[in-house]
């Protein structure tokens, strides 16, 4: 009874065994070459239980999803032989993993290969443009060039891009370096001019002012000259009306004018003659006939 079971064992053993190497599984991201002998026979899309013929098959997966591709950067001589530090990426699916098996073989020759497109389509592409369009809104119609001609090339191996773009493009280090000292110089000469022309204005608006000034001093002055003139000539002629009504009195009040004056601005001691002129004033007092 129990030799039976043992062979049944065995026999349902090699069956999965058997199973094993004949049976595989397609995913929903996956498509499959069937190679048999070295040579493809066929491919696998639909995902599912599928079988093949064991040691003469031999299966190779590829993605069906899109997939990344972002080369090195690289440096490129623009139309203008402006040097220019550019990075591209792109999206591409294998459309037909027949011819691409038979141009690139594997994912990674792949990459390398189509990396190498895309720097050719580059590289030819913006050798024909200047960096100001590429700083312009026409930068959309090159990089639409660069694009239709990868999709092109990328048909004839089995890809399809979706997607070509740059990721960045500076300028090199070097030619960075060499743009901002050039702009700082022009900076620096700018600074100088601006400086000039303010010490040139501020010269003009001093002189204009300086002149301004002048004149109006001048005129000031002359305007006094005028107003103390007309002063004078006042005073001049209430002096002559108050010498004309009472010339006594005039005279004593000019002869204490005289001795203010003459007192304050002399010495301590004053030497005068008893009988001078000067002192009859002082020494008489007021006429008798001015009734003071």
């Amino acid at each position: 009874m129990k030799r039976p079971a043992v062979v049944l064992s065995l026999l349902i053993l090699v069956a999965l065994w058997v199973l094993s190497l004949t049976a595989y599984v397609v995913t929903e991201t996956d498509q499959v070459l069937i190679i048999r002998l070295g040579a493809p026979i066929g491919v696998v899309l639909k995902p599912g239980l599928n079988f093949k013929v064991p040691t003469m098959d031999t299966l190779i997966y590829y993605d069906n999803r899109e997939l990344l591709l972002q080369p090195p950067s690289e440096q490129v001589i623009l139309g203008d032989q402006k040097r220019l530090e550019v990075q591209t990426y792109a999206r591409y699916r294998i459309v037909d993993p027949l011819q691409f098996y038979q141009s690139l073989r594997t994912l990674d020759q792949a990459n390398l290969q189509l990396g190498q497109l895309i720097s050719s389509s580059l590289r030819k592409e913006l050798g024909q443009v200047s960096l100001p369009t590429l700083l312009s809104s026409d930068r959309v119609a090159v990089v639409s060039k660069i694009q239709a001609e990868v999709l092109a090339k990328g048909k004839s191996m089995g890809v399809e891009f979706s997607e070509v773009r740059f990721l960045k493009a500076n300028l090199p280090l070097e030619t960075s370096q060499a743009i901002y000292e050039r702009m700082q110089s022009e900076r620096h000469r700018e600074a100088k001019e601006l400086r000039a022309q303010g010490a040139e204005w501020a010269q003009q608006i001093q002189s204009k002012a300086d002149k301004d000034k002048l004149a109006i001093i001048s005129e000031a002055q002359r305007t006094a000259k005028i107003v103390r003139g007309e002063g004078d000539a006042s005073a001049n002629q209430i002096l002559s009306e108050a010498f004309g009504h009472d010339a006594k009195f005039y005279r004593l009040y000019r002869s204490l004018q005289t001795y203010r004056q003459s007192l304050a601005e002399s010495a301590p001691i004053l030497f005068l003659s008893p009988d001078s002129a000067f002192l009859h004033d002082l020494k008489t007092g007021p006429d008798s006939a001015t009734g003071k």
